[in-house]
C-alpha cells in the first residue's frame, strides 16, 4: 500500500515573525563570538575612520585651500595643516587595514555559520519519520538545502557587516552635520525620512513575492527531479508534450513571482539613488546661500556635503540589502520549518544486545558478536533486568491503521508468524501488503490493536534495536556512491571482507561482481547506473544477507530479476531464509508456493489464509489468482 499522496504545491502563507527569525540567525552567528566581535570592531574602525576623514577636510579647505587661492605653490602653505594631513593619512591606512580584516572575519564567520546551519538542517531531516518523506517531493527538500541556504549565505556574507557599517556611519555623520548646521541637518533628515517611508512601502510589497518565489523554486526543482528520474516512463508513454506543458505552467508561476519580487527590488535602488542626488543638490544650494550670508565657511559646506552623502548613502545601501534580507528571512523561515519538524519519537525501553549463555543456560550480555541476540528488558517497577533470547515470533492482534486518520488501510488484521516460518502476502495493489511490513518496522504507528515481537509490544522496543533485528529487501533498490563492497557492507558496518563475499555468493551476486572492472572495489555511481536492474537487486539481497537478521522482509525482492536468475538464487535464498521468520510480498505466486502460510488481502482485510494446497482446495480468490481466472492489478 503506498503512503499518503504527495503535495506538489505547498500553500502560500503570510510571512512569519521576521524578528524571531532574525534572532535565530543571530544565535548562529553568536556561536563564533570571537569572529563576530572581531568583525564588529573592524567594521566600526573602518566606519569611524571614514567619518574622521570627512571632518579633517574642514581645516584643510579653510586653512589651506582658501588662503592658497591666487598664491604661488609653497611648502610653507602646508605648515598650518600638517597635523590634519598626518591624521588624514593615518585614517586612510586605518580604513584600508580595517576593511581587510573586516572582510576576512566576515568570510570566516559566514563559512562557519553556514557549516553549522547545514549541519542542523541535515541532522534534523535525518531523524524525521518516513511520513515526512512520503508527503514531500525530493526536489522540494533539496531546495531548502540549496536555494534557501544560499539566500541566507549571501545575506550573512554582506548584509551583517553592511548593517553595522551603515549604522555607525549614519550616527557619526549625523553628529558631525548637527555640529556644523542644525538647519541643513533638519533638511537632510526630512529627505532621508521620505526615503525610509518609500523603502518600507516597497519592501512590504516585495516581501510577499520573495516568499512566493522561494516556494515556487522548490516546486520547480521537485518537478524537474521527478521528471528526470522518470524520463524512461515519460518517453515510453509519449508524454513529452504534457510534461513540457505542466513544466511551463509551474515555471510561469515562478516567473510571475520572480517578476513581482524583482520589479519592486529594481525600482527601489534607483529611486533611492535619485532621491540621494536630489538631497545632495538641495543641500549644496542652501548651504551655498548660508556660506554667502556668512553663517558657514567653505570648509563647513564641503564637510557637511561629504557627511550628508555619508548619511544618505548608507540608507541606499541598506535599501539594497533590504531585498537580500527579505530573501534570507524567507529562506531561513523555510529552513527553520524543517529544523523545527518533530523528529521521530521513540518511547521504547527494551533494547537488543549481543548475548551468550553460561554453562547453566542463563543468558548474559556481551560486547562480542556471538551470533546470539537477546532483548534486554529493564522492568520499570523494580529495575530488575531480564534477558529474553530473540526468536522471531511476530503477532498482529486486531491491528487497524490509517495514513490520514480518515481512510482505513488495514482493518482488524490478526496473524501469527512462528520462528522460522515463511509468511506470504498476496493481493491487489493497494490491498495493504506493504503497509503491514511498514508497521512491523514502526515506520508508521498503528491506530488500534497490538503488534508483538517475541511477546513484547513493539512500542516498548527501541526503534533502532527493532529495525536492527529486521532485514529488508525493497522492491525499489537504492545504491550509494561508493564501492560494491561498501554497498553490501551497509547492511552490517562491522562485516569483514569474507562475510561480504559470503553474502554475495548467497545472493548469487559474486559471479557478476567478479566480472566488474575492479570486482568488489568497483565504484558505483548514479545509484548503480552501470548495473542492470537485476544486478542492483542482487546487491540489495546481499546487503540484507550480510546483516544476518532473525526476521527477513522481502517486498517484491525478486520483481526485477528474470526467471532464469530467480531460479539461480532460489537455493541461496532458501539458505538465507533458513531458521528465520520471513515475510514475503510477491506478485509471482510461484515464489510463495512453499510458504507456511499465505495471506490473501483485499481492501485492507485478510479474506483467505492457509498454505498453498489449502487455498487451492478452497477454490476462492487465491485459486482464481493461481489458475489465472483473476489477475492481480
Amino acid at each position: 500500500m503506498p503512503g499518503p499522496k504527495r503535495k506538489n504545491t505547498p500553500p502560500v502563507r503570510k510571512p512569519k515573525n521576521a524578528g524571531a527569525t532574525v534572532k535565530r540567525l543571530l544565535k548562529y552567528l553568536g556561536k563564533n563570538k570571537a569572529l563576530l566581535i572581531g568583525m564588529i570592531i573592524f567594521v566600526i574602525l573602518s566606519s569611524v575612520a571614514m567619518v574622521v576623514l570627512s571632518v579633517v577636510i574642514k581645516p584643510i579647505v579653510d586653512d589651506l585651500l582658501i588662503p592658497a587661492i591666487g598664491q604661488k605653490f609653497s611648502l610653507s602653505l602646508f605648515a598650518g595643516v600638517k597635523k590634519q594631513i598626518i591624521i588624514m593619512g593615518a585614517m586612510a591606512i586605518l580604513s584600508v587595514v580595517s576593511s581587510y580584516f573586516k572582510a576576512k572575519c566576515s568570510v570566516l564567520l559566514t563559512a562557519r555559520t553556514m557549516n553549522l546551519f547545514r549541519k542542523d538542517i541535515f541532522d534534523s531531516v535525518s531523524v524525521l519519520p518516513i511520513k515526512f518523506y512520503d508527503t514531500r517531493p525530493n526536489g522540494e527538500i533539496m531546495s531548502r538545502f540549496t536555494n534557501d541556504v544560499e539566500s541566507v549565505r549571501m545575506f550573512l556574507s554582506q548584509g551583517i557587516s553592511q548593517l553595522i557599517s551603515s549604522t555607525v556611519t549614519i550616527v557619526g555623520s549625523f553628529i558631525v552635520m548637527l555640529w556644523l548646521s542644525p538647519v541643513l541637518t533638519a533638511l537632510v533628515v526630512v529627505m532621508v525620512a521620505i526615503m525610509v517611508v518609500i523603502t518600507k512601502f516597497l519592501g512590504k510589497k516585495s516581501a510577499f513575492y520573495f516568499k512566493k518565489q522561494q516556494q515556487d523554486i522548490g516546486v520547480v526543482n521537485g518537478y524537474i527531479e521527478e521528471i528526470i528520474e522518470g524520463q524512461k516512463v515519460v518517453k515510453v508513454f509519449n508524454h513529452e508534450d504534457e510534461t513540457i506543458e505542466k513544466f511551463n505552467d509551474i515555471n510561469e508561476k515562478l516567473r510571475k513571482a520572480s517578476t513581482g519580487a524583482n520589479t519592486f527590488a529594481s525600482i527601489l535602488m534607483p529611486l533611492m539613488n535619485n532621491l540621494s542626488h536630489v538631497n545632495y543638490a538641495i543641500t549644496a544650494a542652501i548651504g551655498g546661500m548660508l556660506a554667502i550670508k556668512g553663517f558657514m565657511t567653505p570648509g563647513d559646506i564641503v564637510t557637511f556635503l561629504q557627511n550628508s552623502r555619508n548619511f544618505s548613502q548608507p540608507i541606499s545601501n541598506l535599501s539594497q540589502q533590504f531585498n537580500n534580507a527579505i530573501m534570507a528571512i524567507a529562506g531561513a523561515e523555510r529552513i527553520f520549518e524543517y529544523i523545527d519538524e518533530q523528529p521521530e519519537t521513540d518511547e521504547g525501553y527494551v533494547t537488543l544486545v549481543n548475548a551468550k549463555k553460561d554453562e547453566n543456560g542463563v543468558i548474559t550480555e556481551t560486547d562480542e558478536r556471538t551470533g546470539l541476540w537477546a532483548w534486554k528488558h529493564i522492568h520499570r517497577g523494580d529495575g530488575t533486568v531480564e534477558y529474553v533470547e530473540l526468536q522471531g515470533k511476530v503477532e498482529f492482534e486486531n491491528v487497524t491503521f490509517s495514513y490520514d486518520g480518515k481512510k482505513t488501510v488495514l482493518d482488524d488484521i490478526s496473524l501469527y508468524a512462528k520462528p522460522g516460518q515463511k509468511i506470504a502476502f498476496v493481493g491487489s495493489t493497494g490491498a495493504g501488503k506493504t503497509t503491514i511490513t511498514n508497521l512491523i518496522n514502526r515506520f508508521y504507528e498503528i491506530s488500534d490493536g497490538k503488534i508483538r515481537y517475541d511477546g513484547i509490544n513493539i512500542q516498548k522496543i527501541k526503534k533502532d534495536d527493532l529495525r536492527r533485528s529486521l532485514g529488508m529487501v525493497l522492491q525499489d533498490t537504492h545504491l550509494f556512491t561508493g564501492t560494491v563492497k561498501d554497498n553490501i557492507r551497509y547492511g552490517n558496518l562491522n562485516a569483514t571482507d569474507e562475510q561480504i563475499e559470503s553474502a554475495a555468493k548467497l545472493a548469487n551476486a559474486h559471479e557478476f561482481i567478479m566480472a566488474l572492472p575492479e570486482g568488489y572495489d568497483t565504484v558505483l555511481q548514479a545509484d548503480g547506473g552501470n548495473l542492470s536492474q537485476g544486478q542492483r537487486q542482487l546487491l540489495s539481497i546481499a546487503r540484507a544477507a550480510v546483516s544476518d537478521p532473525p526476521v527477513l522482509i522481502l517486498d517484491e525482492a525478486t520483481s526485477s530479476i528474470d526467471t532464469r536468475t530467480e531460479k539461480l538464487i532460489e537455493q541461496g535464498m532458501d539458505k538465507l531464509m533458513a531458521g528465520r521468520t520471513v515475510f514475503v510480498i510477491a506478485h509471482r505466486l510461484s515464489t510463495v508456493r512453499n510458504a507456511n502460510a499465505i495471506m490473501v488481502l483485499e481492501h485492507g482485510k485478510i479474506i483467505e489464509r492457509g498454505d498453498h494446497d489449502d487455498l487451492l482446495s478452497q477454490k476462492g480468490r487465491y485459486y482464481q489468482l493461481y489458475t489465472g481466472q483473476f489477475e492481480l492489478s
